[in-house]
């Protein structure tokens, strides 16, 4: 029987639930009635098969409706009154309603543990977003009564206040983010730092200082560091710098008039693996913050004060770029801040300063540079990475997903770039079974929209064969079919190709994906770029508004909008008229 689902509101159903005994949820059963008739294979009721229903109730609904597990019961309550009201006026016959409550008295296990896989994502991620508001207050984690406090007058906000100032966070800590780095064995960096110039220059300063007489500030005398100049074979103003760096970082401790050995001069010495980092990381940003406090006006001292934006747009940029680039972005920058220092330095005199910076860098051992230009060696990665952590950034390192799940991880993806996204992929697949692996990534895909189903579709990809049985199971739903279907060809498992419904959706998924990062004219250009010229854009264009995507018609106006061509871009914007009128 051909039924358009409408006429459920001509007060049919609410009649129906007020004279049924036990109370029934109107507005639930017409939300699992509206959720239904948008399955494109169901046209009405008679369509409405067990499973189809079990589609609807572990698929559709919990990709459509947020819900708790302890709802669970009252939900498969709710769909079963939704049958016994299409049974009771006629839509369904008899028989077909016990066989649809048959099938749901057996789905409370399955949907139970859907939801709360569901669920406990979601409160990981809230989770995540409370301890970093809390930790940004400055509250002690571990202090178990400031963080009470703390939620005490969270919860005492309304809800619009909490709103606000979880999005004001998020939005600063969106700015504060680094890409993630891969980071080199911890042995490795302890060698690297026991052999960095920055190392030797401190061990060196400090066996020539012994306990000396210092001056009222605490420096050398003008004699001694001309003497010191001399048996390091450094600029004098070069000995000044390094002498704070090694005072600060407590390797030399001044004090009455001398100087003395200080604590951190035996670890970085001899310490073992983690202390001669935290020695050498402690120097290092006593090197860094104690040129920013010399800052003056001349254009040597404004680069220097600059060092620590120039070491992260190093730990930044995906690739070395040459010392003409990193100048230009350096005196663009001191262009933007001149109200701060006066004038513009000459382009020349930055050049130069900066580049005795970069030589001071590739000296400590922090930067190392060939043709294609600097750029940080791993210990400088390191090094850069902890005082940026210091500082309150978020700075991922690759392989800091591999323990989370599939949802963390396709959310946590977002901001790498290729290369480092490819090998979080790879560590996350490989830490796990390949059965389970997929299963997981599938459950996003169905659940989530399209930018987390194309990021979980390509981890999927590094997922090996034994997975086939998983996959296989994903070519029941639309959502999932053609993204299941490649998996499978690319392996030889199946001579099943895509077709026009499966290509339109994920043409679909693939515009939609790319408006949730860019404006509709950037991703209808870049989504055709991977469209083949013998695909037939026409038609499946024409079968975006039939195959019931759930972003159809927001993704026929953007290519109604901005195709170049009369022909398909006005089918478009009938395809996305043809959508809103159903």
């Amino acid at each position: 029987m051909a039924d358009d689902w409408v006429d459920i509101a001509d007060g049919s159903l609410e009649s129906w639930a007020i004279g049924h005994e036990g109370g029934i949820d109107a507005q639930g059963v017409r939300l699992l009635l509206d959720l239904a008739g948008a399955d494109p294979g169901v046209t009405g009721p008679d369509d409405l098969t067990p499973d189809r229903m079990r589609h609807l109730m572990l698929r559709t609904f919990p990709e459509a409706v947020v819900a708790e597990v302890e709802d669970v019961p009252s939900v498969l309550a709710t769909a079963t009154a939704m049958v016994d009201f299409l049974v009771s006026s006629g839509r369904l016959t008899d028989d077909r309603g016990a066989a649809l409550r048959e099938t749901l008295a057996g789905l409370e296990p399955e949907l139970t543990e859907i939801v709360g896989e569901l669920d406990l994502a979601e409160r990981e991620s809230a989770g995540e977003i409370v301890r970093g508001m809390m930790a940004a207050d400055g509250v002690d984690l571990d202090d178990e009564d400031a963080v009470q406090g703390w939620l005490g007058r969270f919860e005492s906000l309304s809800d619009d206040e909490r709103f606000d100032r979880a999005a004001a966070y998020l939005r600063e800590n969106e700015e504060s983010a680094v890409p993630p780095v891969e980071l080199a064995p911890v042995a490795e960096l302890a060698g690297a730092a026991r052999r960095s110039g920055l190392t030797r220059r401190a061990l060196a300063l400090a066996a020539w200082a012994g306990e000396r007489v210092v001056t009222d500030a605490g420096m050398p005398t003008p004699e001694d560091a001309e003497d010191a100049a001399s048996a390091l074979d450094l600029p004098r103003d070069d000995v000044e710098s390094l002498w704070r760096a090694v005072a600060g970082a407590d390797v030399l401790t001044v004090g009455h008039g001398r100087v003395e050995p200080g604590p951190a001069l035996k670890d970085l010495r001899e310490g073992d693996d983690a202390s001669v980092l935290a020695a050498w990381v402690r120097l290092f940003d006593e090197a860094v913050a104690g040129d920013e406090a010399e800052s003056g006006t001349d254009v040597a001292a404004l680069v220097r004060g600059e060092l620590t934006g120039v070491l992260i747009h190093l730990y930044e940029q995906e690739g070395p770029g040459t010392r003409e680039e990193l100048t230009a972005a350096l005196a663009g920058h001191l262009l933007d801040t001149r109200m701060d220092h006066g004038a513009t330095p000459p382009p020349d005199e930055v050049a130069a300063a900066l580049g005795r910076e970069l030589d001071g860098l590739a000296a400590w051992g922090v930067i190392a540079e060939d043709a294609g230009g600097p750029e940080l060696t791993p210990l400088g990665v390191w090094g850069v990475r902890e005082l940026l952590i210091a500082e309150g950034f978020t700075a991922p390192v690759v392989g800091g997903l591999t323990a989370g799940s599939a949802a963390a991880l396709v959310d946590g993806l977002q901001g790498y770039d290729e290369e480092t996204a490819a090998l979080e992929m790879d560590r996350w697949v490989a830490a796990r079974e390949p059965r389970a692996a997929a299963a997981e990534l599938i459950r996003v895909m169905r659940s989530d929209g399209p930018g987390a189903r194309n990021v979980a579709d390509a981890v999927l990809h590094g997922v090996d064969a034994e997975a086939a049985p998983v996959v296989r199971e994903a070519l029941e739903e639309p959502a999932t079919r053609p993204y299941a279907m490649l998996w499978l060809l690319e392996r030889g498992l199946t001579d099943e190709e895509l077709g026009t419904d499966e290509m339109s959706w994920v043409l679909t998924d693939t515009v939609a994906a790319l408006m949730e990062i860019a404006g509709p004219g950037e991703a209808v250009a870049e989504a055709l770029t991977d469209v083949p010229a013998d695909a037939g854009l026409a038609a499946l264009i024409e079968r975006m508004a039939e195959i019931g995507h759930p972003s159809a018609a927001e993704v026929l106006d953007a290519l109604g909008a901005h195709l170049p061509d009369a022909a398909p871009a006005d089918a478009a914007r009938a395809g996305a008229a043809r959508v809103r009128s159903r």
